[in-house]
């Protein structure tokens, strides 16, 4: 046990384990019988992605300190081994519980006209197509490799699906005489077999359409090559296949940063490293074969545990394409439309508006289109001086990026952070650091050792006589297409302390100057974690019995210590610690004379809950921030983070009431025990749905202001 009570591993979940918990609660919005049946499949589409990145990062890691024969134990007082050992045990569960979902959804699909049908299904007809389209579309395609007659074997691709096959093969030659027609009975011929391993080429969709007389029915792809494989081997037969896709660690970063010299360079290099890393994972489609398991196994010097075998698609991205396929509407969610920003209805000058007051963006129920229009405007505006801004992900073409191109065209300073240690994102990075630079744009990628997380837009303007400043903050990316999915906040302003921290802020990163005193922001890593701990126990200091301390918080995560530390204070303290965290909360709640008045909430509906909103009574006068850092020591130590202040009172009072009503979900939201685990909250009383509320209020909204806005249909759930 520790000197320090509040160090005590029994006060911490550990923080894979508690990944695990969010996961399972996207689970079972995918085994969910009020949903519609595509919705549901896309919920069991990104239960299989997001394990894809927790074995290709979080695991990953766990596995080289144990290799390293780490002993260092977590808060939660585990060993890198034991912390395998139980997601192993935790992540097998919830594999055997994914694939009954997405089988449960097959057969219910079927009911209305859309089939996924296994060899056993197809009818002579369709396999009968199926041998042809073999032939003509996919086999040209196809490499299969005799791996174990190659040397050196191949590098199999990480996350690429492949077909490994065991093949029986006469070993008659083709220069054999012919058997003599005099001999009544010949020998057969000695047979082999040869393991074969198919990449599935990537580049095809992964269903096959069937002919069929009604509906639309759909073959696998691997199903397709797997029962046409023999045909490439004339006189050999299928034994047996198995689909596998290995997974590999992918948490790769540069080391000393600060001492590379090309860091584009070197990024492209670490992405490409990623290709030969070691195998963390293996999957397999269920009941395979004992002898392909092992030698697949073997192979790839995994354990036991690290293998998986599930009936369901072994990637997302076939479960995807399902689920966007056009039509069956009726088995898809009502479309909520983004709408005009309340603070923007009737606005047809952006600068005027943002002049004149603050504006709060909040998306996706407003539309992101104000934050594209500000900075395709200001790429054209022959009054703009200067555009900055950072990039941590942005969409496939992103309207944004061709922007800032222009403005550096039309002769305007164009400063753009990319930041290439966005993982996963780094090649869509470089690309876009390598066309920015073209175009004539300063790119800079950050303070070294340092991923720059902060979203930040700042635009120099000359207004008559003097230089306005511009600003946008937010808690997500400036990605127009996730914007329209993740659940995320913006400002407008141009108040003049935060313009002028701002401006700080992006010297800061160009190395012009160093960390100076914020008016109004707060940086990480340079003095964020310990304002939020001041704020904590500031508000320790002004609880009282007339106006008792309150904070709420709406986060991604909470796992920082010294956070977590400082909430238990608060909470022994006797100040109510409200918390909605949507993945992982390190954090224990209710427990006796630590967290008794600190409850923990998730909520996981159609759209990815992403703000991070902050509040605290501050003994009646209520402060906000919004902030791009969750309470991660990743955020918090290693990050470019900012945390800037909501001023103008109605926007406070619209978030706190925002907050309230995370609160009041009763419809899709988790109640955290102490143990660890999520109970759904019971609903009690009339139905609230925090999200459907939120967007039937912007729409309410534009609606008196505009009686053509669209009209608003709820996503229809039974009230039992």
């Amino acid at each position: 046990m520790p000197k320090d009570p509040l160090k005590s591993p029994e006060l911490y979940i550990n923080r894979e384990l508690s990944w695990l918990e969010f996961n399972h609660r996207v689970l079972q919005e995918g085994l969910c019988a009020e949903l519609p049946l595509l919705e549901r499949l896309k919920f069991l589409a990104i239960v299989a992605a997001n394990l894809d990145e927790f074995f290709l990062v979080r695991v990953a890691g766990l596995m080289r300190r144990r290799a390293a024969k780490s002993r260092r134990r977590d808060p939660s007082g585990m060993t890198p081994a034991e912390q395998l050992s139980a997601i192993s045990r935790r992540a097998h569960e919830m594999v055997d519980q994914h694939a009954a979902a997405v089988r449960c959804v097959f057969d219910e699909l079927a009911a209305h006209g859309l089939s996924v049908l296994r060899p056993s299904q197809w009818s002579p007809v369709q396999r009968r197509f199926l041998q042809t389209h073999f032939v003509r579309e996919i086999q040209p395609i196809l490499t299969p490799l005799a791996i174990e007659e190659l040397s050196p074997r191949p590098l199999l691709p990480n996350q690429q699906l492949h077909i490994a096959a065991m093949l029986t093969v006469s070993n008659s030659s083709e220069s054999q005489p012919s058997p003599s027609p005099a001999k009544e009975e010949q020998a057969e011929p000695p047979t082999t077999e040869r393991l074969v391993i198919v990449p599935v080429p990537s580049q095809l969709p992964r269903w096959v359409s069937l002919p069929t007389e009604q509906g639309v029915q759909w073959a696998a792809l691997e199903d397709v090559i797997a029962e046409n494989l023999s045909a490439m081997y004339p006189g050999g037969a299928l034994r047996t296949w198995s689909a596998f896709r290995i997974t590999r660690d992918a948490d790769v970063v540069l080391q000393d940063d600060e001492e590379v010299d090309d860091l584009l360079h070197a990024m492209e290099e670490v992405v490409l490293a990623r290709r030969r890393r070691n195998a963390v994972r293996l999957c397999l489609s269920a009941r395979p074969d004992a002898g392909l398991r092992a030698w697949l196994a073997d192979w790839l010097k995994l354990g036991d545990d690290d293998v998986y075998e599930t009936d369901a698609p072994l990637e997302a991205s076939s479960l995807m394409e399902i689920v966007s396929r056009p039509g069956f509407d009726e088995l898809k969610i009502d479309d909520w439309p983004p709408q005009t920003p309340r603070d923007l209805i009737g606005v047809d000058d952006l600068w005027q508006a943002i002049q004149s007051r603050d504006v709060l963006l909040m998306h996706p129920y407003e539309s992101f289109d104000p934050v594209v229009k500000l900075v395709e405007q200001a790429a054209d505006d022959p009054h703009v001086l200067a555009i900055k801004q950072t990039l941590y992900r942005t969409s496939g073409d992103s309207p944004i990026v061709r922007a800032l191109g222009r403005a550096a065209q039309h002769g305007k300073e164009v400063i753009a952070l990319v930041e290439l240690k966005a993982r996963f994102d780094e090649w869509r990075n470089v690309h876009w650091a390598r066309r920015l630079e073209d175009s004539g744009v300063h790119v800079i990628y950050g303070v070294a050792g340092f991923k720059t997380h902060a979203k930040a837009l700042l635009i120099v303007r000359r207004h008559e006589q003097h230089i306005q400043r511009f600003v946008h903050l937010a808690t997500g990316n400036y990605n127009d297409r996730t914007a329209r999915q993740y659940c995320d906040i913006g400002l407008l302003t141009a108040d003049r302390e935060i313009a002028a921290d701002v401006a700080a802020f992006f010297n800061l990163l160009t190395g012009y100057s160093e960390s100076v005193g914020w008016t109004k922001l707060a940086v990480a890593p340079i003095g964020l974690r310990q304002k939020f701990i001041d704020l904590i126990d500031r508000e320790v200091r002004a609880s009282t019995s007339d106006c008792p301390g309150l904070i709420m918080a709406k986060i991604n995560s909470l796992e920082d210590p010294e956070i977590c530390r400082s909430l238990y204070r608060a909470s022994r303290a006797g100040v109510k610690v409200l918390l909605n965290v949507r993945g992982i909360c390190c954090l224990r709640p209710n427990v006796p004379g630590f967290s008794d008045h600190i409850e923990v909430r998730s909520i996981v509906d159609r759209f990815l809950e992403h703000a991070r909103v902050f509040y605290f009574r501050n003994g009646g006068h209520d402060e906000v921030y919004l902030s791009s850092a969750d309470w991660m020591r990743r955020n918090l130590s290693k990050r470019l983070e900012l945390m800037f202040p909501i001023v103008d009172p109605k926007h406070r009072r619209r978030l706190i009431e925002a907050l309230e009503l995370y609160f009041a979900d009763n419809t899709n939201s988790w109640l955290l025990q102490r143990d660890g685990d999520y109970a759904k909250i019971a609903r009690r009383g009339p139905r609230v749905r925090a999200q459907q509320t939120l967007y039937r209020k912007t729409v309410d909204a534009v609606r008196q202001a505009d009686n053509a806005a669209p009209r608003f249909r709820p996503l229809t759930r039974p009230t039992t």
